[in-house]
């Protein structure tokens, strides 16, 4: 679940979720205002008709049955009271108190009160899912002088709170929050698929630049990005394969020359400048049987193919016991793979070779960590200074200044390695060792299920 979150998917999910939140929340507040500010229009006018109706007909009644009328007529949120006196402060007049004295004429005399009654801030009940709300509309008294010098006081006050009806808004809210989420899931994933198989052909570019193009399909923009890729790889494998054709070519021509004069070699008279210019014959002929390695490194049209990856590690510490080299290998990974076998090979032969030569010896370890094999091979030589660690793997680069095969071999070694390992999906790193060595670690994923 946390991985869908740090993806592309759940993050676009996410903001498309919280926008939609969002705009149905702010669409439902406005609307339930929008509701209220209705009703309390409606319920002002109401009360102005109301509220001339009962003074005009308080008028017609004898002054000694007004208050029993008045009792008997003041409902809901209209109460009209007779008083004695004004002993309540008034204010200038408001927009209710304007309206009605339109409607009852000159003759009635409306004073505002100042303050408002209690009930006018208290929270009304309400079904909404924003909960209880305070009324808005008209609440205020009033203090109107009849025609015959009585003083009534006015109190318009809200309505009662409606009753519970057991409808729940949350019963429509959360179908609808859940429609929205499935929505935004369909989207995120109709849009994210194609930059998922966008990016699932780059992996597989890295791993086989000779697998099948991307389709196209989607979007137009989808299309064009995904024939941008194709002609990409088009133009990448070209280019290695002609540079790798280039580099077989010179390598394979340089043979013939270099075998011809190794016999005329033996017709030199004197044996010890015969001796080093064999020597000097056997460095380019190595150095030329590297440069086919390193050619061959770079080429990717072996097939693939399920190995078990610890006969491959016995095979290949078994033909270095046979050669001589002080090899021990440790630990099981219990795992298969999809993988090039001669390239898998040349790869830890030339980390083998490596450790040998400036450690004398060679201790693998190989274990299983996750879905990958994590194999070490250490050796106790000098190591390698910190700041030349990463161009070890350069083509050619030795850190002897000698051009001695003795010491330094070609350079290739470790680049052939590396180009092997990145086009399996592995990963190759050299680190020194705190009690003297180098340690070389291949990790190498599960690309076929283990046993």
């Amino acid at each position: 679940m946390k991985a869908f979150w740090r993806s592309m998917t759940g993050r676009v999910f996410l903001v498309l979720m919280l926008g939609i939140v969002a705009s149905a929340a702010l669409t439902q507040w406005l609307a339930v205002n929008e509701r209220q500010r209705t009703l309390s229009r409606y319920r002002d006018y109401h009360a102005l008709e109301r509220v001339e109706q009962l003074i005009t007909t308080a008028e017609v009644v004898l002054p000694e049955a007004r208050g029993q009328y008045l009792r008997v007529a003041s409902k809901g949120g209209l109460r009209l009271e007779p008083i004695e006196s004004l002993g309540a402060a008034t204010q200038p007049p408001t927009e209710f108190s304007r309206a009605l004295g339109a409607r009852l004429g000159a003759d009635y005399l409306l004073t505002p009160l100042a303050g408002r009654p209690e009930a006018c801030d208290q929270p009304r009940q309400s079904n909404s899912i924003f909960g209880p709300t305070q009324w808005r509309g008209t609440c205020e008294e009033i203090l109107v002088r009849m025609r015959d010098g009585q003083l009534l006081k006015l109190s318009v006050l809200p309505p009662r709170s409606p009753p519970p009806t057991g409808h729940n808004e949350y019963a429509v809210f959360l179908p609808f929050l859940l429609s929205i989420a499935i929505l935004a899931y369909l989207v995120t994933r109709m849009t994210m698929r194609p930059l998922k198989k966008l990016a699932q052909a780059a992996k597989d570019l890295g791993n086989d630049i000779n697998h099948p193009p991307l389709a196209l399909a989607g979007a137009s923009e989808i299309r064009q990005a995904g024939a941008a890729f194709n002609a990409m790889q088009a133009r990448i494998r070209q280019h290695i394969f002609q540079r790798t054709e280039m580099l077989a070519a010179i390598t394979h021509d340089l043979q013939t020359p270099l075998t011809r004069m190794r016999l005329r070699l033996e017709k030199v008279r004197d044996e010890d400048l015969q001796q080093k210019l064999i020597g000097d014959l056997s460095a380019m002929q190595q150095m030329v049987k590297e440069g086919l390695d390193l050619a061959r490194s770079m080429d990717t049209t072996e097939a693939m193919q399920a190995l078990d990856l610890d006969s491959l590690l016995d095979s290949v510490c078994a033909d270095a016991v046979d050669a001589g080299q002080r090899v021990e290998l440790d630990g099981r990974s219990t795992m298969a793979m999809m993988c090039r076998p001669l390239d898998i090979r040349r790869c830890l032969v030339n980390l083998l070779d490596n450790a040998v030569k400036y450690g004398q010896q060679a201790q693998v370890a190989v274990e299983r960590v996750g879905g990958a094999a994590r194999i070490r091979i250490r050796d106790s030589g000098p190591g390698i200074p910190a700041d030349q660690l990463a161009r070890v793997f350069e083509p050619f680069y030795r850190i002897e200044t000698s051009r001695s095969r003795s010491s330094g071999g070609t350079g290739l070694g470790l680049t052939i390695a590396r180009n092997i390992a990145e086009q399996h999906g592995a990963t190759l790193t050299l680190a020194n060792l705190e009690q003297g060595g180098l340690e070389a670690t291949l990790v190498i994923p599960e690309y076929y299920a283990g046993k």
